[in-house]
């Protein structure tokens, strides 16, 4: 029984697809979760960037 058990876990075999394309639906479901939550943060600090650049003030 130890012996089989062994076997098994010894038994180094190599990713499958399936493997492959859960870990990048994974890293993809983090990307749009981090865009989700960042992106109004970024988008009004662009605009705010963008609106001192046009008036060419130091006041920003």
């Amino acid at each position: 029984m130890i012996s089989r058990i062994r076997t098994t876990l010894r038994r180094d075999e190599g990713a499958s697809a399936v493997e492959y394309g859960l870990l990048v639906a994974a890293i993809a479901a983090v990307i749009v979760g981090v865009v989700f939550l960042l992106g109004t943060t970024v988008k009004n600090n662009f605009s705010k960037t963008t609106s001192c650049i046009s008036a060419s003030s130091t006041a920003c």
